[in-house]
């Protein structure tokens, strides 16, 4: 196959490696590339917002797929040409891609599909969105509502900066066209996270959750960038809350963008705001995210190019993409000034020694060769991207590698990675374990009650007649990981809970699963007549009390730990209140 790829930065020529890789490929052209995208394909001095000179390029040259990697081509129609000349390519269209051209579109998308987001109001007009700030207060968001590189947003914590921004945007004209509309919303709280899947307008098959860093300097702190660095996984996003984004945003979005009559093809970026068990969308985007498909293609094994065949042809169900499961993380290496004015032409030294380590990947973002030599042409340069058994290795090998690399002025923010590490030290304080994996629907919402409460857990899976031995040590090492209870959900014969009793002296708490022709009783009988000296409290069968184990999880550990304790008044306020509602929505 021959491909052209379309873009110049780090995400192209992640593409560019990871395209680089497959059997069917033959031959790779990319427009306009760079130096690093020079080493894997042939460049073409076409810039990316060129459709014409593209399609006629890829007609002339016999391209057998194009994929494009920037968001204004996609947005302005690069596929719907490409399409219309009957040449393959991998994107959305210019309907679809509006998901990211336009904030109030995405906005009003997400609201008529019920999609969880903040709560927003579109402005036109500046006086009006005075005027609106004035009934929705600080803090909040301030985004133009079209496309701004990724630096078109400005969280506003007083009134003052609210209006500041919304003059930037709205009268002196900071991001053009991008900001004549604004979209107004509330500042959600908790952690971010991006989440990208390949979708062929039907099926949806995610990629592993990752993270972005947006702003410049160290913890998040200094103007929005294209993206300072981001890591692979993201531990705010477990299994659990895995399942939620693709049933709350990923497939919701794809379907209602295929009931508006824009079907979406290609890759579908959500960017959430998880917080606790919740998760809202900040923002969707119509491409690979940058920097996040550096680190996201280092750990997929499986080719990409079938893929991208499947997402343009139909029969994405059909494949599956394997995952490395080491994390990987990528430094950006940025030019003295960005994201303001910079210098250019600065030469890098130090390529050739982090070429020669292992399991190191330097992808090129703004850089170009001149002179024999390599030198910088942008404000993002390159990001240093690397693995590593775990997520501290990861960090400590991009590092490395990025303080083998110097050019005048070079700088990089020193905390990629810091919130996994953060995350990952604290210990869990409930373990969650089943006996299959066909248990985890019901076991969700002892997790999802957990997250509430901010309860940090694990859960596995451990078969008391299949891997007695695996759950033997899970009950006999849960103490020294931290866990204080233990809640174990099993059906049938429902052994499990009476396996971990015996080999811990930490409570057990049996959760019953409905999975036999006895809906349940049989595993609820089982859990209560455990032996004496071997105790297993039990609750109802299954979600309500896979719920009711992890309120008494919390309220165990509330014993010792007064805030707990404040947190399970709030809950037991919380669900009087509920009634209250329903009894005064009675009384008329």
């Amino acid at each position: 196959m021959k491909i052209l790829i379309v873009g110049g930065g780090g995400r192209e020529h992640a593409l560019a490696w990871k395209i680089a890789k497959s059997p069917e490929v033959e031959q790779i052209f990319c427009a306009p590339g760079n130096a690093g995208i020079a080493e894997v394909a042939d460049c073409v001095d076409i810039s990316a917002g060129s459709t014409d000179k593209l399609a006629a390029f890829a007609a002339e040259n016999r391209i057998d797929m194009t994929v494009v990697g920037p968001e204004a081509p996609l947005s302005a129609g690069i596929v719907d040409t490409f399409q219309a000349a009957g040449l393959r390519v991998f994107g959305p269209t210019a309907a679809a891609a509006a998901i990211e051209a336009s904030k109030s579109y995405a906005k009003q998308l997400m609201e008529k599909y019920n999609i969880p987001t903040a709560r927003g109001h579109s402005c036109s007009d500046f006086d009006r969105a005075c005027r609106y700030i004035d009934t929705a207060g600080p803090p909040v968001v301030v985004k133009a509502d079209g496309l701004a590189a990724g630096k078109g947003v400005s969280v506003c914590h007083t009134r003052e900066q609210t209006l500041d921004a919304l003059k930037r945007m709205m009268v002196d004209n900071e991001f053009g066209d991008a900001g004549k509309t604004v979209v107004v919303e509330e500042c959600l709280q908790g952690e971010e996270a991006s989440f990208l899947a390949f979708t062929d307008g039907k099926t949806v098959v995610p990629l592993p959750s990752s993270q972005d860093h947006k702003t410049v300097y160290d913890g998040d702190k200094g103007p929005n960038t294209g993206g300072m660095g981001a890591y692979s996984p993201a531990p705010v996003v477990d299994a659990v809350m895995r399942k939620k984004v693709m049933d709350q945003v990923m497939q919701p979005m794809v379907d209602a963008l295929a009931a508006e009559g824009r079907p979406y093809k290609g890759v579908l970026y959500a960017g959430l705001m998880i917080n606790k068990d919740s998760v809202r969308v900040v923002e969707f985007n119509c491409r690979f995210g940058d920097p996040e498909a550096q680190p996201l293609l280092m750990r997929m094994k499986s080719d990409i190019v079938p893929i991208m065949k499947a997402v343009i042809d139909g029969g994405l169900e059909n494949q599956r993409i394997e995952i490395d499961p080491r994390p990987a993380v990528c430094v950006v290496m940025a030019a003295k000034g960005y994201p303001g004015s910079y210098a250019k032409g600065k030469e890098i030294q130090g390529l050739g020694n982090v070429a020669r380590m292992k399991d190191v990947a330097v992808f090129h973002a703004g850089t170009k060769r001149e002179n024999n030599a390599v030198v910088t042409s942008g404000g993002r340069v390159l990001g240093v991207t690397a693995l590593g058994s775990d997520i501290k290795k990861a960090i400590s090998r991009a590092y490395e590698a990025a303080g083998k690399i110097t050019w005048e002025g070079a700088h990089h923010r020193t905390d990629i990675g810091k919130k996994a590490q953060d995350r990952l030290a604290v210990p869990p304080a409930v373990g969650i374990i089943m006996g299959s994996d066909s248990d985890l629907p019901v076991m969700t919402a002892a997790a999802e009650q957990l997250k509430r409460f901010d309860i940090p857990y694990e859960m596995t899976v451990a078969s008391a007649h299949r891997t007695p031995e695996r759950a033997a040590e899970f009950a006999a090492s849960a103490p020294a990981r931290g866990i204080k209870v233990i809640i174990a959900g099993a059906g049938h014969a429902a052994h499990l809970g009476g396996v971990l009793a015996a080999h811990t002296t930490l409570p057990i708490l049996g959760v019953p699963i409905d999975s036999s022709a006895l809906s349940g009783f049989d595993a609820l009988l089982s859990t209560v007549q455990m032996p004496p000296g071997v105790p297993v409290a039990t609750m109802a069968v299954g979600k309500p009390g896979a719920r009711n184990a992890a309120v008494f999880a919390a309220q165990m550990l509330a014993l010792s730990d007064p805030e707990m304790a404040k947190r399970l008044e709030a809950f037991k306020a919380d669900m009087a209140e509920e009634v209250n509602k329903k009894a005064r929505s009675l009384d008329g």
